[in-house]
């Protein structure tokens, strides 16, 4: 019923995610900007939390001018960290309260909800973060991201191991032991007014949200950083495949992505390679849809020109630069590179991969090849690879 009394307008709580991300880092050097499905971390964290409906911005805390610079192209706020917050023994939480006071001032304590997101955790969802914001929203003072745990632990004494949560004389059953939670790392949030009052991240009322534990990985050692690397094509479920709205053009290496890297040499020195009939039907469902497709070749040989009439695409072969290569067909036929596919596997395809939205390695590709990539095939060059972009583009099975 109106009464004829102005009411007060619904105020958008004021909900900020921070980045920490110095460029120092003794386990993994550059690790903030290592790639992980061919993004750097700090770019991933910035777009897990723009992609979070609840976080009104989003802000890099940063010493590192790379790191800067990538994080605004990410379309990140960025602040400059001081050096005496820069060293290793630097806390979060004063990277946190910095950031915060560069950027609201005297006004830091008057944000709703402050979350702490790390770059470390590369698989972070989005979700995860709404479901912290609103935990505090909604009551807690901290709230952050957990894991089950069932495992047995034991900590290392003098006199040999002692069991932690559990006795080892009666070790209970998993399903009769009670609920146990593993912190996470990834990501916290935090009542801006208790924040700054208490200056750390646990205080008050503390709740847990869970997150499964497939997704949990913290990259302190080379070892986390390649595992992160194997999973995220089995992770990165919203990203890890390329749709039709996506792509409007494919670029194809051709040793070693439409062959297994194999040549047959006759006695006269010409040469012959083995290539998937699958191939050939991707490639025809991709022309099919109007999706161009452009062979690029470092190597002049008469059986790339050969496959590439066959197939009834563009070719272009004895290309040093790839990457430039690239751009200039992109040019010529007003493509944008950001909206192209490249397929490829040895390390002369990385100024490629460097140009184009979706770089994809296949299955067998040369380590660096496969850590820059957005992508992995599930089979290697040769076996089919082609095919399966095609499928993952068109949205369907091509058998």
């Amino acid at each position: 019923m109106n009464t004829g009394q102005v009411q007060p307008a619904h105020r958008t709580p004021e909900v900020v995610a921070v980045i920490p991300a110095r460029g120092g880092s003794k386990g993994v050097p550059g690790k903030n900007l290592a790639l992980v499905g061919g993004v750097p971390l700090v770019v991933r964290a910035v777009r897990t939390c723009l992609a979070a409906t609840r976080l009104t911005s989003v802000v890099v805390s940063t010493d590192d001018q790379a790191i800067a610079d990538a994080a605004r192209q990410a379309g990140a706020l960025v602040v400059t960290r001081p050096p005496e917050l820069s060293g290793d023994t630097a806390g979060s939480e004063e990277a946190v309260l910095h950031a915060l006071e560069v950027l609201y001032g005297k006004a830091a304590d008057q944000v709703d909800v402050v979350l702490l997101v790390q770059c470390t955790s590369p698989f972070t969802t989005p979700a995860e973060l709404d479901d912290l914001a609103q935990a505090v929203l909604d009551g807690v003072d901290t709230a952050f991201t957990a894991a089950r745990f069932h495992g047995f632990l034991w900590r290392p004494e003098p006199d040999g191991a002692v069991a932690v949560n559990h006795h080892h004389k009666r070790r209970a059953r998993r399903q009769e032991r009670p609920v146990e939670l593993l912190e996470t790392g990834a990501a916290y949030a935090m009542r801006g007014e208790g924040l700054w009052a208490k200056r750390r991240r646990f205080f008050g009322v503390i709740a847990a949200v869970e997150t499964p534990a497939e997704r949990v990985l913290e990259i302190d050692e080379p070892g986390d950083l390649e595992r992160a690397r194997l999973l995220a094509p089995l992770l990165d479920t919203s990203t890890g495949r390329p749709t039709r709205a996506e792509v409007d053009a494919v670029v194809l290496d051709f040793d070693g992505t439409q062959t297994d890297d194999r040549v047959w040499l006759d006695a006269d020195g010409s040469e012959q390679v083995a290539v998937h009939r699958g191939d050939g039907m991707g490639v025809a469902a991709l022309r099919r849809a109007g999706i161009p497709v452009l062979i690029l070749s470092t190597e002049t040989n008469p059986v790339v020109s050969a496959r590439a009439a066959k197939l009834g695409v563009a070719c272009r072969q004895g290309i040093a630069a790839k990457g430039e290569a690239l751009s200039a067909w992109c040019a010529e036929q007003d493509i944008d590179p950001a909206r192209v596919l490249y397929l490829g596997n040895d390390v002369n395809d990385l100024p490629a991969f460097a140009e184009v939205g979706w770089p994809v390695a296949v299955a067998s590709a040369h380590p660096p090849v496969r850590a820059a990539a957005r992508a992995v095939t599930s089979v290697p060059g040769g076996y089919g690879a082609v095919h399966e972009i095609a499928s993952w583009i068109l949205g369907k099975d091509l058998s």
